[in-house]
């Protein structure tokens, strides 16, 4: 009897283990297998052949038998026929809020991303948007348009009031430069943001004048442009603020991007994405960085968090030291080749913020919070501001892991890049420009030397630097595979290669905008690779970028785009 009554006993103990180990062995949600799956952990590509996903997280990663062990009954098998699955795309640098005001706005960008090749191409294009957009242009007040290069137009110069009172005379026309640093208006325009012969150049800005040195051509620089471009979009109520937000979510997790910035952000920006945010809207994450010029009173009052609430946070600061290279407005330590209309032969820029005392204090302020600093520097001299205003408040405040970013560092030199490794700041590199500018660059802004030095890519990784590269849109879209592909091809738009020491591998590329990108978000231990325990961040690409031939990574595709293991996006 006791014999018997010790079997039953034994029996049932096992049972309950049985019992025990399927309940904290959860099945997985989805499993994905059949095609190169690139973890990006490690110096180099390391691929498992499945992996599986569970409440949003990796449960597995490794071999399919592995793998297979966590489906369930419930569980999703996704044969990938081929495709490449790969951490989702993190957006070092952008504006994702005005993403999508360029997708409700004017589109006078040039080919191959718009139609304005010249002047009258310009105009006929803002001429169709006016008689298509009259709700748009009523909720504005003004004719609003976003992308016109004077690089790219015929004439090669900006459009003046008196081109843009073709489109109307009656209604203010506002057409914001490729850069994002430049604007061009109409006469009435100019009226309406009352600038006359005799108002005086802004701090940090230039109102370009006709041969009389005195009345405004319509050309604004820096400082006006954001001025007027505030009081446009002030207007705007709720509901479009939302709107805008959301489809510039939608562009970023169609081009993979699982987490976005609002980089720059007013306290405006900070109200929409919340709310879109408390909405349970958001499908990605969005990172806030607001303007301490503007906001410092907000982020003295909200602070920073390292958490996502219902997809978004307050991540850190923001501040701008100079303006555009494209636009001759980057602050360099030798002149342009080619000054701008008006300017002297020693032109060569000028900073954003002309006081250094006024960028010590926000640097001061920023470390005393512990809030991380993304600073705006194209030009080597503004380069030399933040290194010098950083090192300064770091020697007040003491050593910290708190990873300062310099935004662009389009000119950034050899020796800067050696400070800045020593100091901590991570470079956020723009290599874009490679193709859309190099020539640009090359032949009128920088000279040959200089240009194919331009987002030194090759010189960062040569110094072992985890550096990161974006797009910075909406100065151009927030195209994750041609980011890829101009950092490792950076090939002109004739052709040119800009800076061949620069180029980087496909795989470094990638680091660049996942692992070392979550890094620079202080998010390596959720985001950046597929491992155990991290988010399910994933985007599947149609190849697999390590394996392309290096001169079509442009002509991959996103498949899908996967946040926290939910599909946000999916191809047609």
């Amino acid at each position: 009897m006791v014999t018997r009554i010790s079997f039953l006993f034994i029996v049932l103990i096992l049972l309950a283990g049985c019992s025990d180990r399927e309940q904290n062995s959860p099945s997985a949600d989805s499993i994905f297998h059949g095609g190169p799956i690139l973890t990006m952990r490690g110096d180099a590509p390391e691929y498992v052949e499945a992996v599986a996903i569970g409440n949003g997280k990796i449960l597995v990663a490794g071999d399919l038998d592995a793998v297979m062990d966590t489906k369930g009954p419930d569980s999703t098998v996704r044969d990938l026929h081929g495709a490449a699955l790969l951490p989702g795309f993190i957006d070092a640098h952008g504006h994702a809020f005005f993403v999508g005001l360029q997708s409700v706005i004017g589109n006078v960008l040039p080919q191959p991303d718009g139609p304005a090749n010249d002047i009258p191409s310009l105009v006929q294009e803002m001429q169709n948007w006016t008689a298509d957009n009259a709700d748009m242009i009523e909720k504005l007040g003004w004719i609003v348009g976003m992308g016109y290069d004077d690089y790219m137009l015929a004439e090669k110069r900006h459009p003046t009031a008196d081109d843009l009172d073709q489109i109307s005379v009656d209604v203010p026309v506002f057409l914001i430069h490729i850069s994002g640093h430049l604007a061009a208006m109409n006469h009435k325009g100019l009226e309406v943001a009352g600038i006359t012969a005799d108002t005086p150049d802004p701090a940090g800005g230039i109102i370009r004048r006709k041969a009389d040195g005195q009345t405004p051509n319509g050309v604004i620089e820096e400082a006006p442009v954001i001025g007027v471009l505030f009081s446009i979009l002030g207007p705007l109520d709720d509901a479009a603020n939302d709107d805008i937000a959301i489809a510039g979510m939608n562009s970023y997790a169609s081009f993979g991007f699982t987490t976005a910035q609002e980089g720059g952000a007013t306290g405006s920006s900070v109200d929409v994405w919340t709310r879109v945010a408390d909405r349970g809207l958001l499908d990605i994450d969005v990172a806030i960085y607001p303007r301490i010029d503007l906001e410092q009173a907000l982020m003295e009052s909200i602070g920073t968090r390292q958490e996502y609430v219902n997809g978004v946070r307050v991540a850190g600061v923001k501040m701008s030291l100079d303006g555009s290279p494209q636009g001759k407005t980057a602050w360099l330590t030798k002149p342009y080749k080619t000054p701008p209309e008006g300017q002297s032969a020693d032109y060569a820029g000028y900073p954003a913020i002309p006081d250094p005392a006024v960028v010590d204090g926000y640097f001061d302020v920023a470390l005393k919070n512990n809030w991380q600093v993304l600073v705006h520097a194209n030009g080597d001299a503004a380069s030399d501001e933040m290194i010098r205003a950083y090192e300064k408040a770091a020697g007040v405040h003491g050593e910290a892991d708190r990873r300062p970013v310099m935004i662009h560092a389009q000119t950034v030199r050899e020796d800067q890049l050696d400070r800045m490794q020593a100091l901590g700041i991570v470079p956020s590199l723009f290599p874009l420009h490679t193709f859309y500018w190099g020539d640009w660059h090359r032949d009128e802004t920088l000279g040959k030397e200089r240009a194919y030095r331009t987002s030194p890519t090759g010189s960062a990784l040569n110094r072992n630097m985890r550096f990161t590269i974006h797009h910075d849109a909406p100065i151009v879209a927030p195209n994750s595979t041609m980011v890829l592909h101009t950092a490792v091809n950076r090939v002109s738009r004739t052709g040119d290669i800009i800076g061949e020491d620069q180029r980087i591998s496909a795989y470094v590329a990638l680091k660049a905008i996942t692992d070392w990108a979550a890094y620079q978000y202080f998010e390596e231990g959720s985001k950046g690779t597929i491992e155990v325990g991290k988010l399910a961040d994933l985007v599947i690409l149609d190849v697999d970028p390590v394996a392309a031939d290096p001169t079509r990574i442009k002509d991959i595709n996103v498949l899908e785009t996967i946040k926290a293991g939910r599909t946000v996006y999916l191809a047609d």
